[in-house]
């Protein structure tokens, strides 16, 4: 402990013997936050002599948690009675100690994003909504929302602005009613619930006031307003509230996190002690210059000053190329450059993109060099519909009120529900007030099925039943086996020879394999907590830094992750910056700490690529280099432009329809004005209709300026009224 505290630098040691009232700890990048956390908490148990029970730490992701405690046992010994882990994951286990105060079972399942979509689309058919006029994404999104501010569906309901704010509403309070008949949560009700909890029972509350004396919490820059409130209850009796966060990486406002809950929280708590961690331990003082010339920009901020004892390094390269094609081109060129003169592993690589959809022309580029590569935030493990399939098994086996997965499983493997014979069932079991899986106890009660489908679905209640009896007889890894086994899962992808089913079947392996692992290293293993983890398990939770790969992933991916090089590529206006946050001054601020996060990943080398053309929802379109390059400090860059190479190119790429190579083959001023005549639509005039691919159809309000920086106002038929930059709007005429 000792040893600990002296290699913390002057104002991480301060912050770490602050232990009683609010404390506000603003860690800039590569500060060391994670050390100085784990210390003060170890701090607090063995200096302080605080009984671990009384802590309650939280996080945004499982790694940190699990880093964290991890940290605190090396410090401590034992962390035996500490609470650690992200928000979702410590008010979820409230939630099963406290269920029986709002009509749930404490063997409630989570829905996870996928779930819930599939609810809502439900939900919708069953108020009469069409989902292709209103999406089921799209209608979740606005109901998560929603729900991230608190805001009930009553509420939504008691003054619609617009057509869809109606639909959203009905569907909003529709969704609510069917979560609690299956009785689920999804993400959002595991931080809104709890709220709702503390304000109904001031007893609950008050045993966890009592329980928790000292709350710290990391990554406070993206807390939402219900977490906040949940926090302010908790801290309340005891105000020891020691919160850990950069506003300069605050980059999730567009799924509730609130910028104030850090800005204003020496106004929620007049009496806080303020540390600022500046000395950055990562990286290099032209990569530091470069991010902080940058975000200093920002109006909404906190002013901090980082600063380094490294070496001044490299200055940062930023690259002009031709297309997407010739961007992957020279990542992959840049990398081979590096691991032949440096000698570097491809781990010590992450290519950052503002998209996922500009992923694909640099997987390409290096599955076509050679160069081994891992995606962070493609199609996650849990998320491959094979293993939907057995979660959803695991699900009602767990909680049989789970309609939703229950419907998703009755007839998988194939036994011969189809959807005539369900709807019988459902229409039925709805008159007689029963739910789904006991009416299949019934089912020879129902009228107009036919004896084959009566006996299939008795056979698959009967199996269900089974498993609930063995759920807590054994473990959760030999009853998923045995599951598995009896379904006959395994022998069904066995059978397929196909490269997809064998994939298939690899992957049911793997999710047996996750669930012995969960057995073997949980202290009180159960089906319920095995379903809990991975519903909250995150993209970066999946991330293994010591695989011989080159790391693709979202710059949102990539907070809280470092790299000796990073690429950066699509440093382009309308896609980084994004068009939709041209117009707004706080989505813009966003948008630059986004860069920033981007910025300081890096150890000791970036790389930053824009495109003069790039082809995006088949069509290319002319560019202009993103803003934020303009705005970083001259002095620590150094600019190179490549003029296009078509014999490289071929060489590494390649595209089946000729008519690419025959463009390509044009000067580089005729492709340039083809692809610009493309992008600008003349002629635009006011009142104009025109449709969106979201948005449907509209009328223009009104256009302002020219070129590439002319914008539209449009005013849809829903009430929605949407300003554009006219070159990204990829709005259709009438003609």
């Amino acid at each position: 402990m000792i040893a600990a505290i002296e290699k913390l630098n002057p104002e991480q040691r301060k912050a770490v013997e602050a232990t009683e009232g609010p404390v506000l700890i603003l860690a800039g990048a590569g500060s060391g936050k994670t050390r100085v956390l784990t210390v003060k908490i170890a701090y607090m148990i063995q200096e302080r002599r605080i009984p671990p029970g009384e802590i309650l730490a939280m996080t945004f992701t499982k790694k940190a948690a699990e880093e964290m405690r991890s940290r605190i046992r090396k410090l401590v010994g034992s962390e035996n009675g500490l609470w650690i882990g992200t928000f979702h994951s410590v008010f979820a286990k409230i939630l099963r100690r406290e269920a029986p105060h709002f009509g749930y079972s404490t063997d409630f399942v989570i829905y996870d994003k996928e779930d819930q979509e599939r609810l809502v689309k439900q939900v919708l058919e069953g108020l009469g909504h069409s989902p292709k006029q209103h999406p089921p994404r799209m209608i979740a999104a606005l109901i998560s929302r929603s729900k991230n501010s608190l805001i009930t569906p009553q509420e939504v309901l008691s003054h619609p602005q617009t057509p869809v704010e109606k639909v959203v509403g009905e569907a909003y309070a529709a969704y609510q009613d069917a979560l609690r008949s299956n009785q689920a949560f999804d993400f959002d009700d595991l931080i809104n619930v709890p709220v709702e909890i503390f304000r109904a029972h001031p007893s609950v509350l008050q045993k966890y006031q009592s329980r928790f004396r000292y709350l710290l919490v990391d990554e406070y820059q993206d807390t939402n307003r219900a977490q906040y409130l949940l926090l302010a209850a908790l801290a309340k009796a005891h105000r020891n509230l020691c919160v850990v966060g950069d506003d300069d990486q605050s980059i999730y406002g567009w799924r509730g996190a609130d910028l104030r809950n850090i800005l204003e929280f020496e106004k929620d708590f007049p009496e806080t002690a303020v540390f600022r961690l500046e000395q950055n331990y990562r990286s290099t003082k032209n990569i530091l210059k470069a991010a902080s010339s940058l975000v200093d920009k920002n109006v909404h901020r906190k002013k901090k000053t980082l600063w380094s004892d490294r070496e001044s390094g490299e200055p940062l390269e930023m690259l002009e190329v031709e297309d997407e094609l010739e961007e992957a081109h020279r990542v992959v060129e840049k990398i081979r450059d590096e691991v032949f003169r440096k000698k570097r592993n491809f781990n010590h690589f992450a290519v950052l993109y503002r998209t996922n959809a500009q992923s694909r022309a640099i997987e390409d580029g290096l599955r076509k060099s050679g160069i081994s590569y891992v995606i962070v935030g493609g199609v996650r493990f849990y998320e491959r519909k094979e293993i939907k399939d057995v979660l959803a098994y695991l699900k009602v086996v767990a909680n049989p009120r789970d309609t939703l997965s229950l419907k998703r499983i009755i007839n998988f493997p194939v036994r011969g529900i189809g959807d005539t014979s369900m709807q019988k069932i459902e229409t039925w079991a709805a008159r007689s007030g029963l739910d789904l899986f006991n009416t299949l106890e019934r089912i020879d009660e129902v009228p107009d099925i036919p004896a084959r489908v009566a006996k299939s679905a008795r056979g698959f209640h009967d199996l269900i039943r089974k498993y609930m009896t063995l759920k807590d007889a054994i473990s959760p890894g030999e009853l998923v086996h045995a599951l598995v086994d009896e379904i006959g899962l395994i022998r069904l992808y066995k059978d397929d020879t196909s490269i997809e089913g064998q994939g298939k079947l690899e992957n049911v392996r793997e999710l047996l394999s996750a669930v012995h692992e969960y057995t073997k290293q949980s202290e009180d293993p159960s089906l319920s907590g095995f379903l809990e983890e991975i519903a909250l398990l995150t993209d970066i939770d999946n991330y293994h830094p010591k695989s011989a790969a080159v790391t693709l992933m979202t710059v949102h991916c990539a907070k809280g992750l470092e790299f000796p090089v990073v690429f950066v590529v699509g440093l382009e206006e309308g896609l980084f910056p994004l068009s939709r946050t041209l117009e707004n001054l706080n989505e813009l601020e966003e948008e630059r700490r986004l860069f920033y996060v981007a910025l300081t990943r890096a150890k000791e080398k970036v790389v930053l690529l824009w495109a003069r053309t790039r082809n995006t929802y088949n069509s290319d379109g002319y560019r202009m280099s993103s803003r934020f390059l303009d705005e970083i400090d001259r002095s620590v860059m150094q600019f190179n432009r490549d003029e296009p190479r078509r014999s490289a190119r071929k060489a590494v790429f390649s595209r089946e329809d000729d008519s690419f190579d025959r463009e390509f083959d044009a000067p580089v001023e005729r492709r340039a004005s083809f692809r610009k005549s493309n992008t600008f639509r003349s002629g635009m005039v006011r009142g104009q209709r025109v449709e969106h691919e979201t948005f449907g159809w509209g009328q223009v309000e009104e256009i302002e300026g020219s070129g590439p920086r002319q914008t539209c106002t449009v005013r849809f038929d829903d009430g929605i009224e949407k300003k554009f930059l006219v070159r990204f709007a990829r709005l259709k005429t009438m003609e």
